[in-house]
């Protein structure tokens, strides 16, 4: 986790990175959602899925968005199989589903998340927040917060968010 955690500060760091041009007084663009996970390297699968599931340019958009990401690790947990199975052509809905239920509009920061106790997904479903010991988002920990992105930003979690059926 330590490594995924610092893989993550690393793009987040580069991510939040914005300079100022003489000619157009417009601050450079940050990298977006998709650009900062490829770059942590920790959110391989993560990508992977977004991919198939048709998900690179809608988190490539304009947003806000506010991404609950799991890391490799977290999809490691998920029972053998599982993943192989929500990359097949014949289940895009199902992993659309989980993949937009990580997904809230908006940009909202860890010091906005601890003072809420749900948010409503892009799926349509809600998350359940729990800030009594740490951020949980439903079984899921937050164990690195405020990547700030160009079009939102992410939240490191080490668990997969299953919506209910």
């Amino acid at each position: 986790m330590l490594l995924a955690s610092s893989s993550a500060a690393v793009a987040g760091e580069k991510c939040a990175k914005s300079s100022v041009t003489a000619v157009s007084h417009q601050k450079e663009d940050k990298m977006d959602i998709v650009d900062t996970a490829v770059e942590a390297g920790s959110f391989k699968t993560l990508v992977a899925a977004v991919k198939a599931a048709g998900l690179v340019e809608t988190l490539k958009g304009k947003g806000p968005f506010t991404v609950f990401a799991p890391t490799d690790e977290a999809f490691e947990k998920l029972p053998s199989g599982t993943v192989e199975t929500l990359l097949k052509p014949e289940n895009k809905d199902k992993l659309v589903a989980i993949l937009t239920y990580h997904v809230v509009a908006g940009n909202v920061k860890a010091a906005d998340v601890v003072k809420i106790k749900s948010a409503k997904t892009v799926q349509g479903q809600t998350v359940a927040i729990d800030a009594a010991d740490g951020v949980k988002i439903n079984d899921a920990n937050v164990v690195k917060a405020d990547i700030d992105c160009g079009n939102g930003v992410i939240h490191v979690i080490d668990a997969v968010l299953i919506p209910k059926e």
